[in-house]
């Protein structure tokens, strides 16, 4: 299967998000599960019928990993900020990221509460739409302004700070500069389908991504979790880093 062919296989996969979702009047019974919403499952069993057509691997947040041994396996969050969507808070998302042998090949993450739809090809560029995008350029913590999951155990030294609830979207915002940089609070951390899809939109527009203790951020582990941080800069991104990571505020230039 081509990067084409790929891309418009993930598509098709969010596509059926909110064609299921539609006919639900109440989304806010709970799943099977803690933090599990019985729209999480909806969307889940629509994305796996587009997926399973296609016979590649999958590892989702809702049902688990199917054919693992796959040499493409899509990494996939139905609905990301799933709290979000149950209370009507439009800022929830379906994120898709499609990893071949050598990592992140093609990735498409869509908010679904306004039809907002970033993707990426590795090699590729980032694209909202059909315009390309690229970050802020923001390179001093003290003008930026930086979404957290999770809270912090104290100010990090930023200039201002949101917390918007889906990190998919959050990320992909710094990609395409509405916002500056992206943290994981005190104690939280992002499983891969919550920031798979985004790290390559990140990558390919420009912006940087790590980890705040330097693990590997590719993984194709269900039980994975990792302290993500992104920025519109490696400037940037150092300074939050060393923020976080000590707990301290800086005001480096």
């Amino acid at each position: 299967m081509d990067d084409d062919q790929l891309l418009a296989l993930c598509h098709r996969a969010v596509d059926a998000v909110p064609v299921a979702l539609a006919p639900i009047e109440d989304w806010r019974p709970r799943g099977e599960r803690p933090g599990q919403y019985a729209i999480d499952l909806t969307a889940d069993r629509a994305v796996l019928e587009v997926l399973e057509e296609a016979g590649i691997g999958v590892v989702s947040e809702e049902s688990g990993v199917h054919r693992p041994d796959s040499p493409l396996v899509a990494v996939i969050d139905p609905v990301d900020g799933s709290t979000n969507a149950s209370r009507g808070i439009p800022w929830y998302a379906s994120s898709i990221c499609v990893l071949d042998a050598d990592g992140p090949r093609v990735a498409v993450v869509a908010n679904l509460a306004n039809g907002a739809r970033y993707h990426a090809v590795r090699g590729g560029g980032a694209w909202r739409g059909t315009t390309r995008i690229e970050p802020s350029g923001c390179e001093a913590l003290r003008d930026a302004v930086v979404a957290i999951s999770g809270m912090p155990n104290r100010h990090l030294g930023w200039a201002q700070f949101r917390a918007f609830g889906a990190a998919a979207l959050e990320l992909c915002a710094v990609a395409d500069g509405t916002l500056d940089a992206f943290v994981v609070g005190t104690h939280a951390a992002l499983a891969p389908w919550d920031y798979l899809g985004a790290m390559l939109v990140c990558r390919e527009s420009g912006a940087v991504i790590g980890e705040l203790q330097g693990r590997e951020l590719v993984t194709r582990d269900h039980g994975a979790r990792r302290a993500v941080v992104a920025a519109s800069t490696s400037t940037l991104l150092g300074q939050l880093e060393r923020a976080a990571s000590s707990g301290v505020p800086t005001s480096a230039p």
